[in-house]
This record gives structure tokens, C-alpha cells and sequence, in this order.
């Protein structure tokens, strides 16, 4: 396969995903956000992009260096921080999973309860921002997490998860979601 034919696929893959995470609940119609890294490029969604209608061609190529292409979305430079932290990550997921933001906005971190929560993330941190010193302070603060953790937590906010691969980043994501539904189901025993 070719280098544009790897990175056609890549950007299937992403759209498909972020769809996925409209689809199942984590996200609303126009929330969230999701990339990947192609050598020193990084394929952001679009701000403000709707997943129900997100094509392959609306995804926005920014630079690792920190330069953005137009119209890309407001964690643009979130997403480049990430990669340049850990060099190993090769997506970045952003979503808004309501259990995962419910059981998280008292917290400094959450502790799944269910066996696989516990395997996969035996920890997650949760960041907390002020919302008015978000878009300043969140790409520092999230990737200095996910140096060391597979997702973390902008509280009030909602969820980053950083992989190897775009299908990982969303293992990730919607384990910490059904975690988080499973904790939130438990408390109402």
C-alpha cells in the first residue's frame, strides 16, 4: 500500500470511529473531537463538525509543530501537545460520555469497580480546569496525563483517551463509558 492509500484508510477509520462514538451515547451531534497522527502530520476533526454528516475530505491536516490548518477544531492544539508528550500515540479521542462526566465531577480521579475497567485503566485522573482558562490550559494539562495514562478527564468536561491506534483510542474511550455506567448503575442499588 502507498503512503497516500495508508493515510485514505487512517482517515476512513477516524470518521468511522467518531461516528461510532455519536452512534453509541458519547457523544451529541456536534461534540467531541478525534485525530491521528501520520508521520508529522496530524488529522484533526473539523470545529464545530457534525459526526452524523463528517466526511473523509472535512478532516483538517495540522503540523506537529503546532501549525493548524483552517477550521480545525478548537483541541487542535491539544491533540499536537499529546503527540508531541508521547511519541508512541498515534490517535487521540475526545468525547463526552454523560456516566463518565456524572461519576467524575466530585473526584480527583475515578476507580472502575468492574473487573474490565479495573484490567484496562486501574485509574483514571481527573484535570481540573476552570472552564474559563480551558482552551490555555487543557493541552498542557491533558498531555501531561496521557504521558502516563491511556485516558484522563477534563472534569465537568469530558474524556481523553490517547493510543497506538485509532481502534484502541476507542476501545478506550467506551470502556471508561460502560465503567462508569456500571459504577453509576451500582450506586443506585
Amino acid at each position: 500500500m502507498n503512503r497516500t492509500a495508508d493515510v485514505e484508510q487512517l482517515k476512513q477509520q477516524l470518521v468511522q470511529h467518531y461516528k461510532w462514538l455519536r452512534q453509541y451515547g458519547c457523544n451529541d451531534s456536534h461534540s467531541g473531537n478525534a485525530s491521528f497522527r501520520w508521520h508529522d502530520d496530524v488529522w484533526v476533526t473539523p470545529t464545530g463538525c457534525c459526526a452524523d454528516t463528517l466526511t473523509m475530505a472535512d478532516l483538517v491536516r495540522c503540523h506537529i509543530d503546532g501549525k493548524l490548518g483552517d477550521s480545525a477544531s478548537l483541541d487542535a492544539p491539544l491533540h499536537i501537545a499529546v503527540y508531541q508528550q508521547n511519541p508512541a500515540a498515534r490517535a487521540v479521542f475526545h468525547s463526552h460520555g454523560p456516566h463518565t462526566v456524572a461519576m467524575t465531577l466530585n473526584e480527583q480521579r475515578f476507580v472502575p469497580i468492574d473487573f474490565e475497567g479495573q484490567y484496562y485503566f486501574p485509574e483514571v485522573p481527573i484535570i481540573h480546569i476552570d472552564y474559563a482558562q480551558y482552551v490555555s490550559l487543557a493541552p498542557k494539562a491533558v498531555a501531561q496525563k496521557l504521558a502516563n495514562y491511556k485516558l484522563t478527564v477534563v472534569k465537568g468536561h469530558g474524556v481523553y483517551a490517547c493510543a497506538e491506534t485509532i481502534n484502541l483510542a476507542y476501545k478506550w474511550t467506551c470502556s471508561l463509558e460502560l465503567s462508569a455506567k456500571t459504577a453509576w448503575l451500582a450506586k443506585q442499588i
